[in-house]
């Protein structure tokens, strides 16, 4: 299975070289960067909008990107006919990869819990690596020209798009091995999606949208740095290994997702 995934994710980033070769012939000019940034998972370990959780389970990611500049033509260095789409539009192609690791925080671990659950609650961690690919439509509401002209300049954007994952998750007890009254949280013991409990370390794939709000900051004529801000939602909520059955458990709420700071430097091809 671990092979048939990696398979996937290198016959769709295959797939993505071909279309970016593809539109090399048609004159798009290219741009290449790379992104690193703290990740905030927002998983079923710990409270809902609690600020230890949200603070707590925060991981790091990196990434590499690729950009189709559609305003401009790098082979005779001049722009494209000038249409609001080349001029306010570009696609990003990205292979990212984060880890985040987990433990629960919030009222039910709080020192002066002294039950067995409260042990429990504390003694269980988790780990997620997720290796994402995928494609973002990105809006510049400014000129994209005007920005490429001006050293100092700010470019502001926010973007759509799609990718698909592959994820390695863990979970874990310090009492011992998970699966037992002893050792594990009540809720936890219920199967849940054809699995013997409500916690599982495995890896998948899964789906997920992005959407992402930033800028562009021109440092040099054929550089630019970038701050990005992007929500990602999975469609799965096995991402961190946790999921409580839904149909028992009603604060089950949603899906795994994520919110990921990360900045960047952007070089345009020549």
């Amino acid at each position: 299975m671990l092979k048939n995934n990696w398979l996937t994710l290198w016959f769709v980033f295959f797939l993505l070289g071909i279309s970016s070769e593809a539109n090399a012939q048609l004159g798009f000019s290219h741009e290449i960067g790379a992104i690193a940034g703290p990740v905030a998972f927002q998983s079923d370990y710990g409270v809902r909008h609690d600020f230890k959780t949200n603070a707590g389970n925060t991981g790091i990611g990196i990434g590499i990107i690729h950009y189709i500049n559609f305003s401009y033509t790098a082979e005779c260095d001049c722009y494209n006919p000038e249409t609001y789409f080349n001029d306010h539009f570009k696609l990003r192609s990205e292979l990212s990869y984060n880890k985040t690791e987990f433990d629960h925080f919030g009222k039910w671990v709080a020192a002066d819990r002294t039950s067995l659950e409260a042990d429990q609650l504390r003694a269980m961690k988790g780990e997620s690596a997720v290796t994402n690919i995928g494609m973002q439509l990105e809006y510049f509401p400014l000129s994209i020209r005007d920005f490429t002209a001006r050293i100092g300049s700010l470019g502001p954007f926010v973007s759509l798009g799609a990718q698909f994952s592959y994820y390695n998750t863990k979970a874990n007890s310090t009492m011992g091995p998970l699966g037992t009254p002893l050792t594990t949280y009540p809720k936890y013991l219920t199967p849940t999606d054809n699995r013997p409990y409500g916690f599982s370390s495995e890896s998948g794939t899964v789906w997920s949208i992005v959407s992402s709000v930033g800028s562009r900051y021109k440092l040099a004529p054929l550089s630019d740095l970038m701050i990005d801000l992007r929500l990602q939602y999975y469609f799965s909520d096995w991402v961190d290994g946790l999921k409580p059955n839904p149909d028992l458990y009603k604060e089950n709420k949603a899906n795994d997702w994520l919110v990921w700071l990360n900045v960047g430097y952007i070089y345009y091809l020549q």
